[in-house]
């Protein structure tokens, strides 16, 4: 699996931006694609995945350390009258002559200056598989990333919706609580005019109080749902003084699938890192071959003499018994790569059902918005009716009253069900593994 150019691209603009740590200023009117494009940036569940896919690559580049030679340069000074140590710096300066008492050489100092360089040609292909691991690694870590940014576009269009029905709720208790005052002033002056009874006038109070507590709910659950989505945003949740359109739906996708699904990717790319950790367990019971070389300069000031001198070879390494260890992590590595197995199927299964869900979902809104449409419509007219009944002094404050309620329920339920199927269309997205706008869609018509 590969690792999308663009994914990289987006990190590193993600890191260069003024607002990566000190936040951005926000556009004057928010809409879900302006909140989605805003949050990538500054919300701490986008970073933190920014920060996990640049430790795996970090985590690839440890992992191609053993491909390149290791390359060093050492130096030191000494000096000393220890026998072995003084005969072996007159060797290596040249300065030996038959004279020299072996017993006891002398002070002698040295100067060593010298470059080596190793190289590891083969290890039973463990560099390779724990290359391969650390690649899939990243292949994790971008599904991961790619997860959290769908579930953050969904959250956002959520908390737009609220927002939206939130307003539209606002409107409706606002339209009951005038029909029920303008019903009320009607209703004192025929209370006055001696046609109304003491106790409907009453009714008609308190459902003036109820509508009045309705509209401060209403108005209450607003700000709840502002707060939400500064939240989301990754802002201070004390700004209420948003402005929130809905100038763009999400469409449907057009191939209903769920294999494109972030948290499947996420473990196909486990999967893949488990079988390259099995190949390094199994490779850790084959030979190391190793090759090195050194080139040595010794320098003295007490003797004055030079010389230098060279090593090359090769090094091979078989362990012939290693207390069962690479038999533990083989064991290990296998048991690990039958739990992914398994997980990913159980997964396959649990997104299957979870796209199926959505799309029901989708469709239930729709029936729903149909009844709810029709719904305003019958209770607009029974209320008008209704409401000239009653001024003409020919029906009960009772029957207003349930008429007012049931045009008013009927605006709410209406505004609920056309946000649930902007939001059963961004679920169905999500669940598809798609993200909620893109470019290359197609744009479907929907009948609502």
């Amino acid at each position: 699996m590969k690792v999308r150019p663009f994914l990289f691209l987006f990190l590193t603009i993600l890191l260069s931006a003024p607002g990566f740590a000190a936040g951005l200023d926000g556009p004057d009117i928010w809409t879900a694609r302006r909140a989605i494009e805003f949050a990538r940036q500054n919300n701490p569940d986008s970073q933190l995945a920014a920060q996990r896919i640049l430790q795996a690559e970090a985590l690839l580049q440890k992992a191609a350390v053993g491909f390149y030679p290791q390359l060093e340069l050492f130096g030191s000074y000494s000096q000393t009258n220890n026998p072995m140590y003084s005969f072996g710096n007159i060797l290596n300066q040249g300065e030996f002559s038959p004279g020299i008492d072996f017993n006891n050489p002398g002070r002698t100092d040295n100067l060593g200056l010298g470059v080596g360089v190793q190289y590891r040609f083969y290890n039973g292909g463990r560099d390779l598989a724990q290359k391969e691991a650390a690649r899939a690694g990243i292949d994790l870590s971008s599904a991961e990333s790619e997860a959290v940014i769908l579930r953050l576009e969904f959250k956002l269009f959520q908390s737009v919706q609220r927002i939206i029905v939130s307003g539209k709720v606002i409107e409706a208790r606002l339209k009951a609580l005038k029909a029920i005052s303008s019903s009320l002033a009607v209703a004192r002056s025929r209370f006055e005019a001696g046609d109304l009874l003491k106790s409907d006038l009453l009714n008609l109070e308190v459902e003036q109080s109820q509508a009045t507590e309705n509209l401060v709910q209403a108005q209450h659950d607003l700000e709840m749902a502002k707060r939400v989505f500064l939240t989301l945003l990754g802002l201070p949740g004390d700004d209420l003084q948003i402005e929130v359109e809905n100038d763009e739906s999400p469409v449907l996708p057009n191939d209903l699938d769920s294999a494109q699904r972030p948290e499947l990717k996420k473990l196909t790319a486990a999967l893949q890192a488990v079988e390259s950790q099995l190949a390094a367990a199994r490779g850790s019971r084959l030979p190391t071959v190793d090759g090195f070389a050194r080139y040595n300069y010794d320098q003295g000031t007490v003797l004055e003499g030079h010389g230098d001198s060279w090593i090359a070879g090769v090094n091979l390494n078989y362990k012939l018994f290693d207390g069962h260890q690479a038999a533990a992590e083989i064991a290990l590595a296998e048991a690990r790569l039958g739990e992914v197995r398994a997980e990913k199927k159980k997964l396959e299964l649990t997104l299957g059902l979870e796209l199926s869900q959505a799309e029901l979902a989708l469709n239930l809104a729709r029936a729903r918005l149909k009844v709810t449409q029709k719904m305003v419509e019958q209770a607009a007219e029974s209320a008008s009716l209704t409401k000239a009944r009653f001024d003409a002094g020919v029906l009960l404050t009772s029957e207003l009253i349930d008429s007012e309620n049931r045009l008013t329920d009927a605006r709410v339920g209406n505004a609920l069900a056309t946000s649930a199927v902007e939001v059963a269309i961004a679920d169905l997205r999500r669940a598809t593994g798609l993200p909620l706008f893109a470019e290359s869609d197609s744009q479907v018509s929907l009948e609502k």
